[in-house]
């Protein structure tokens, strides 16, 4: 016997991995490069990937630096451009992923 929704008796059998996967893309936090940039407005202007972050729905993020030495937990994701921008000579930026397309069970399908 099917299980369906029960607003509606006609509908499909329930999905609980595609249930699962749609809460999983609810409630995923938001990704963002920080970007580290220097020699802007000239010819030698460079730029690189200094860390990963995740932003949550509460405002925090957590931010791991490249190779894994650096890792916060801040209240903002503009705490980690304050962070990575000290240098002299050197500016940070956010630069923030699109939502992803979807969600799997595997590695692989998610891919």
């Amino acid at each position: 016997m099917a299980t369906v929704a029960p607003q509606d008796p006609s509908s499909a059998p329930f999905d609980f991995d595609r249930e699962v996967c749609a809460l999983v893309l609810d409630t995923a936090p938001r990704m963002f490069a920080v970007v580290q940039e220097c020699d802007m407005g000239t010819e030698f202007a460079d730029a690189h990937v200094a860390a990963w972050g995740m932003a949550y729905e509460d405002g925090s993020a957590h931010v791991i630096g490249l190779g894994g030495a650096v890792t916060m937990s801040l209240g903002s994701p503009e705490r980690a451009v304050w962070h990575y921008g000290r240098r002299k000579g050197v500016s940070a930026r956010l630069v923030w992923l699109g939502p992803g397309s979807g969600a799997a069970f595997t590695r692989a399908e998610a891919a």
